[in-house]
């Protein structure tokens, strides 16, 4: 079995990903600042630092050892990316620049980076990864850079890396404040307190909505393969569903409150080379994961 480390183990993602690697065996060092994490979701299994992923120093003593970082330590707020560039391009950039270059330093063999599909800006879906990316947000922005970063690695320093563009993760521990906000755990509480859901806009925006679990999948699907070029490749259901679709599909009255700047007005992946390249395509639908949510949240 291996030992490796999830940056970011404490957030929604991560941890999920750090329980499915203990549950196969693997030793796993987490690494998150509890900025947007919470300590009650890192498996006590798991070797726990409370570090940020600025500290340099840190990274490189953790990673002594290890065969596989997996990178998702990030700020994933895009609103929060326009308002402060300077902070959150620290975080997301200069941070993955220290993962990647501790992880050199250390020889590990595999850094898999958590992307996102906000590098695709306001392109037409379905989106597929050989089309130009177009970010219009500095995070979208901070997900191309590194991505460069682990192609230029992978080049320079043979150091494996291989890059998932997220599309909408979703499922259990998805808090509906803290990191980026999202529609389902936003509707999903303001449901449990008898409230309306506020529909931003006209409801019309899609999103191309994944379960947890098929992206822990994939995650270690793209380890265990042979892409080690920084090649990226999208994990998303393939699926376009409105606004208006989930507010129907968690049930209840709704509101209508203005749209936000610098999102997309839709989104939908090709996952055609995750079904090529990892073996992966989803398996649970959106209304499975919606079902066991609204059971969770006694609605």
């Amino acid at each position: 079995m291996s030992k490796v480390v999830v940056t970011g183990g404490a957030g929604f993602i991560g941890s999920h990903l750090t329980d499915s690697l203990l549950e196969a065996g693997h030793e796993v060092l987490v690494v998150d600042n509890l900025m947007l994490g919470k300590k009650e979701f890192v498996n006590k299994k798991a070797q726990f630092y409370k570090k940020d992923i600025r500290d340099y120093k840190s990274l490189q003593k953790i990673f002594k050892g290890v065969e596989a970082v997996f990178h998702l330590a990030a700020d994933p707020r895009l609103p929060v990316s326009i308002e402060d560039p300077i902070t959150t391009n620290d975080i997301n950039v200069n941070g993955t620049l220290n993962v990647l270059w501790a992880a050199k330093e250390n020889s590990v063999e595999k850094v898999v980076f958590s992307s996102s599909c906000a590098v695709y800006g306001l392109a037409e879906p379905p989106f597929r990864e050989e089309i130009p990316v177009t970010p219009v947000s500095p995070y979208g922005l901070h997900k191309v850079i590194g991505e460069e970063y682990c192609r230029l690695f992978s080049k320079l320093y043979g150091l494996k890396t291989v890059c998932l563009r997220y599309f909408n993760v979703f499922g259990p521990r998805k808090l509906p404040s803290g990191s980026y906000p999202m529609v389902i755990p936003i509707f999903l509480e303001q449901r449990s307190h008898k409230k309306p859901m506020s529909i931003v806009g006209d409801g019309t925006a899609t999103r191309d909505y994944v379960q947890v679990r098929d992206v822990v999948k994939a995650n270690i699907l793209a380890w265990q393969s042979g892409v080690e070029d920084g090649q990226a490749i999208n994990v998303g259901s393939g699926r376009e569903t409105s606004v208006n679709e989930i507010a129907k599909l968690i049930g209840g009255a709704t509101i209508f409150i203005p749209a936000r700047s610098g999102e997309m007005r839709a989104a939908a992946a090709d996952n055609t080379r995750a079904k090529q390249l990892l073996q992966w395509e989803p398996t649970i639908t959106l209304e499975q994961g919606v079902a066991e949510l609204k059971a969770e949240w006694n609605i």
